[in-house]
């Protein structure tokens, strides 16, 4: 899948890379390096973002519903507006906000 002159696939290296407003539905973006990308508005929606590192991402007013976030790292992200649903046993995603 190509967006936005992007290459997005599992284990891609997408950082800093500008995807807001992309459509991202249902992408595999396993392991992927999202690390300060920005992903504002983006729908996310039912994206597989399994031990993505989304640390410093800007996930302001994305939609994250049904996106699989176990192991994700989300230090630092931005998700101030994003929407964020998902039903699981167990999900652990990692939130921390440096001071």
């Amino acid at each position: 899948m190509n967006v936005n002159g992007y290459e997005i696939a599992p284990g891609a290296d997408l950082s800093g890379a500008d995807l807001s407003g992309a459509n991202l539905y249902g992408a595999n973006l396993y392991g992927a390096n999202l690390c300060g990308t920005n992903l504002r508005r983006a729908d996310l929606r039912g994206a597989y973002l399994r031990r993505a590192n989304l640390s410093g991402a800007n996930l302001r007013r994305a939609n994250l519903r049904g996106a699989y976030l176990s192991g994700a790292d989300l230090c630092n992200a931005n998700l101030d507006g994003a929407q964020i649903s998902y039903y699981s046993e167990t999900v652990t995603i990692r939130f921390e906000r440096q001071v």
